[in-house]
């Protein structure tokens, strides 16, 4: 039989959570035709793979690479990494269906400046994505806040029930379209005036969609559970599957609660179907909110529109040469970005270990002085986690990355190794691939990534971009939920 691509000799990790077998895989039109040993197809290509790992193309299911991917559709920092597919949308906040009013609301401003929201309509946003065929596979949620900005005439309260009703519609049309489900940013304060009933009456429109609910709860502090039960309560309204967005304890204050929250997210999932996602670092990272400005805790300025200068460095250098308390400097620097170092490592261990857990990088690839998880989320839980720290085994951290956010988000022959599946693929030495990013310098791509194959097409390798994109939109299909 004849084939595009043969890989011989590979170590397929083949994303169910099953050990590696030594075999060759054959592609031909952008699919997995044929696994075996000593395959005697003839390849246009073959690739000697010497034992390396070969595995499903990672899904990063939390990123805001909704302009990136159209803007930069060579998507360096997530391909370099072995990711094939970004789910956008999360936290409430989507580049589309978007028509601003004037400035960029906090924190839509996440996603860029004003120039980069065209898309008035779900579909012109995939019209774009097609245009610009991008590196990488892109499936989108549908965010609230963006809802909100196209509806309401201020964000800093409730809307009305027409205003919810546009909104429903809005995000039903989305649905039709073959977005993902919608996604909330509740403890954002565009979108903190919302009631637990504005999300209720919107989420209908995902009754019956099989779609799913995605959410930055309204508070990952102190009333934590409390923000948890009301993400429970509209997944089961909306009779949705919900996914808790980057899943941790943030503060001082509730480091150590790991196990409260874990105890508490394993009771709600004995009734529905929950996940959540975590990425590997203690430190988190988003638009400067002063509710978050703690002496105690250490912030680093990503970008400040008034004060640009003040880039790279933290916020207490910037108030001591100011003068100034951090939260009268935080004031001064907005709108800006930030690093928050308010993560405790054993809790960011205990969640990103359980079994319910996805890996989502919640990189910012506009911020100037970027948070490392935008280029080295995936090694680092490969090669730190997995191989050196021995958190979990190397079968179940790629499971997490591949078969389970393809099933919850219903990607439809994603994830998996898999005759008749799309050839997303990564190539990789377990050995030595390692995050090189860090907060002092965060530009960097990881080392250990062999080749990446995106619907076929070999669109990375070690020594770079190969030149080829073969990225596509895609569209929701029927979730498989994986407990």
């Amino acid at each position: 039989m004849n084939c595009d691509t043969l890989i011989r000799n590979a170590n397929v990790l083949d994303g169910s959570g099953a050990e590696a077998q030594l075999v060759d895989l054959a592609i031909s039109d952008g699919r997995i035709v044929a696994i075996g040993a000593s395959l005697r197809h003839a390849a246009a290509n073959a690739v000697e793979a010497d034992g390396l790992s070969l595995a499903p193309g990672f899904i990063d299911v939390h990123t805001h690479d909704d302009t990136s991917v159209i803007d930069t559709p060579e998507m360096l920092p997530k391909i370099s990494q072995g990711v094939t597919t970004v789910i956008v949308g999360n936290c409430g906040i989507s580049a589309s269906p978007v028509r601003l009013r004037g400035d960029v609301p906090d924190p839509m401003n996440l996603l860029g400046t004003r120039e980069r929201f065209r898309y008035p309509a779900f579909s012109d946003y995939v019209k774009a994505l097609e245009e610009a065929h991008p590196s990488i596979n892109v499936a989108a949620l549908i965010g609230h806040t963006s809802l909100r900005n196209n509806h309401l005439d201020r964000l800093d309260r409730t809307a009305s029930a027409a205003e919810v009703d546009a909104m429903r519609a809005e995000l039903a049309n989305a649905l039709s379209a073959g977005a993902l489900g919608l996604s909330t940013g509740l403890a954002y304060a565009n979108a903190n005036s919302a009631t637990t009933e504005e999300v209720l009456s919107l989420a209908e429109a995902l009754i019956g969609a099989n779609a799913v609910y995605t959410t930055h709860m309204r508070t990952e502090t102190d009333a934590i559970l409390d923000a948890m039960d009301e993400a429970f309560r509209i997944g089961r309204y909306a009779q949705s599957p919900v996914v808790i967005s980057h899943l941790k304890c943030a503060g001082i204050a509730n480091w150590g609660r790991s196990t409260e929250v874990l105890s508490t997210l394993e009771n709600a999932r004995a009734s529905q179907q929950i996940g959540c996602d975590c990425y590997p670092y203690s430190a988190g990272s988003s638009t400067l909110d002063l509710k978050q400005v703690d002496p105690r805790v250490r912030i680093d300025i990503t970008w400040s529109t008034p004060h640009p200068e003040a880039t790279g460095r933290t916020l207490a250098d910037v108030a001591a040469d100011w003068g100034l308390s951090h939260l009268h400097a935080a004031r001064r620097l907005q709108p800006a970005g930030a690093i928050y170092h308010s993560i405790d490592e054993q809790d960011m261990r205990r969640i990103l270990a359980h079994p319910a857990t996805m890996i989502g990088s919640d990189g910012l690839p506009w911020d100037k002085h970027p948070h490392p998880r935008l280029w080295g989320t995936y090694p680092r839980v490969l090669g730190r986690y997995s191989r050196d720290e021995k958190l979990f085994s190397l079968p179940e951290a790629i499971r997490k990355m591949t078969s389970m956010p393809a099933k919850r988000f219903g990607l439809a022959h994603r994830g998996q190794i898999a005759e008749g599946y799309a050839a997303d693929l990564v190539l990789f030495d377990p050995d030595t691939i390692r995050d090189t990013a860090t907060f002092a310098d965060p530009v960097r791509a990881a080392v250990g990534i062999h080749s990446v194959w995106v619907n076929g097409t070999l669109s990375y390798t070690s020594q770079g971009l190969t030149g080829h994109r073969a990225g596509r939109f895609l569209p929701r299909a029927r979730t498989e939920w994986v407990q």
